[in-house]
């Protein structure tokens, strides 16, 4: 089905920097478009500041004068709701109140044709809810946009209970014809993308409340090690804690309380210190002095390392013996079980969830310490790991001599389950397997709105491929072992895969639930 003609009139309810955004993306789409907002004055400056970030476009020359006029002459401030009575499509950007969407809803129903598309930008409300109580209920549907609209390509095409298929049909085609990358899912809380991140968040949130190292240095391992581009606090710094508390809030409160989502103390306490992040001049990092920022914690004392040994097959670490290769270590490798590397005595193995201390205590050599999962162990600049309680002294600068041989800085964290990168990832594939469990999306529209939406370095699923949904089914029962937490319960879809020895990625045009 195409989408809208590029005669049809398009309306933005919403003139703030998300509304702006849309109205933006859709003006220069070729639409006339017909911007609106409740507050005194807040269209006309919605619109100037449309025409200053494309003066911005024509300065870096992504745009010419003669087009940017050409934008400029299509969006129209609307004086009155009633002046929206031409659109084709409706986008409503305002304030996230159920009862606020449904009555401009409500209006708007009153005043547009038959034959008008309804669409809401909400990030968390129920699009069944927003349309509940409307005449033809049929014809509303989320369009979820990321910000900056204009730039951001991800689009969530949500679908309600009542929501049309041709309506979505007609949103995915103009979300395309747009230059987006649309993905379906239906109305559920967080939608994908909002949900399925909740982990990346909360698990750095709670190594923190544990002391396992401090915020900086949580960072610098999702970064360097995980491949991630912010870590968890700067960006929920950039975000603002009260934004992002209150997402967290939102899903929690509407999935009924479910513990994998439970929000923080450590950041309630910052919403309440009013240290929201970068807007208020400090969150978890101070930015009032650029100069007082906390660095990572790097470990320096080292031995060197000549040579290891390699017993078994060390699974997605492989590479990691190349790099000890290609630095002039010698290796020798041994037939065996135990999947780990070794020198002077010291044994470094990948972790499984469960701790090197727990490890070590079911029977495993005292001298063990545990290396995170990478991205790439060929590239990843850092190293996280963590050492058995029962350990000699002699065992963490051996650990360390022997990640440096292979030219990667170390950080060093407390004996906790899963580590850094291995229990975030171990959670963000859970959750996608479940949205795909429940029909939320596609697994493929699930890894392409984590890397669109949020930029993650790979989609959760095609990197639990990578990993193997057997290990980071382990890692997942090691955690709930460790916890005693229904937080970390696996999701029966991603238990089957394992068992089955299928992909999770498999399921990617189909939405199955087998």
């Amino acid at each position: 089905m195409p989408g809208l003609k590029k005669n049809a009139v398009v309306a933005v309810v919403g003139a703030g920097a998300m509304g702006a955004g849309i109205a933006q993306v859709a003006a220069q789409a070729g639409h006339e478009v017909l911007l609106f907002d409740a507050a005194e004055g807040a269209a006309t400056k919605g619109r100037a500041s449309i025409l200053a970030a494309l003066d911005r476009l024509v300065e870096k020359s992504r745009l010419s004068s003669v087009e940017r006029d050409a934008v400029a002459s299509r969006l129209i401030v609307a004086q009155s709701v009633h002046s929206l009575a031409p659109a084709q499509l409706v986008i409503e950007a305002i304030v996230e109140k159920l009862d606020v969407k449904r009555q401009v809803f409500a209006a708007l129903e009153e005043i547009v044709g038959a034959d008008t598309v309804l669409a809401t930008n909400t990030s968390s409300l129920s699009v069944t809810a927003i349309a509940a109580g409307l005449q033809h209920p049929n014809r509303v549907a989320g369009l979820h946009f990321f910000n900056p609209a204009p730039v951001m390509k991800l689009v969530e095409i949500v679908a309600g209970l009542a929501s049309d298929k041709g309506v979505l049909e007609v949103l995915e085609a103009t979300a395309r014809d747009w230059g987006k990358a649309p993905v379906h899912v239906t109305s559920t809380p967080g939608f994908i993308v909002n949900r399925v991140a909740r982990p990346f968040y909360a698990e750095a949130l709670r190594l923190l409340e544990e002391g396992a190292t401090g915020c900086a240095t949580i960072d610098a391992i999702i970064r360097d090690t995980g491949g991630f581009r912010m870590g968890p606090f700067e960006l929920m710094d950039l975000i603002g804690h009260d934004v992002n508390a209150a997402v967290t809030r939102s899903v929690f409160e509407a999935y009924f309380y479910d513990p994998r989502f439970r929000p923080s103390l450590v950041q309630q306490e910052l919403v309440s210190a009013g240290w929201l992040g970068r807007k208020s001049g400090r969150g978890f990092y101070d930015y009032r002095d650029p100069s007082s920022r906390a660095e990572p914690e790097d470990a320096s004392a080292s031995a060197s390392c000549d040579s290891v040994t390699v017993e078994g097959d060390l699974g997605p670490a492989e590479p990691l013996v190349d790099s000890l290769k290609a630095a002039g270590v010698k290796v020798t490798r041994k037939e065996g079980s135990a999947a780990s590397i070794t020198s002077q005595g010291v044994r470094l193995a990948l972790t499984d969830g469960r701790t090197a201390t727990a490890r070590v205590a079911a029977g495993e050599p005292g001298d063990l310490v545990l290396f995170d999962l990478a991205l790439d162990y060929r590239v990843s600049p850092r190293m996280c790991i963590a050492v058995a309680d029962q350990a000699s002294g002699e065992c963490l600068p051996a650990a360390v001599g022997l990640l440096r041989a292979a030219g990667k800085t170390v950080s060093v964290v407390d004996d906790v389950p899963g580590l850094v990168v291995f229990r975030t990832l171990a959670m963000l594939v859970n959750e996608a397997a479940e949205a795909v469990l429940q029909g939320v999306a596609s697994a493929d529209d699930i890894d392409k709105a984590m890397t669109l939406g949020v930029n993650y370095p790979r989609g959760p699923l095609s990197w639990g491929d990578a990993v193997g949904p057997s290990r980071i089914l382990a890692g997942l029962g090691a955690l709930q072992s460790a916890y005693g937490d229904d937080r970390y319960r696996a999701s029966q879809w991603l238990r089957r895969r394992a068992q089955s020895g299928r992909a999770l990625i498999e399921a990617k045009q189909d939405r199955s639930r087998s």
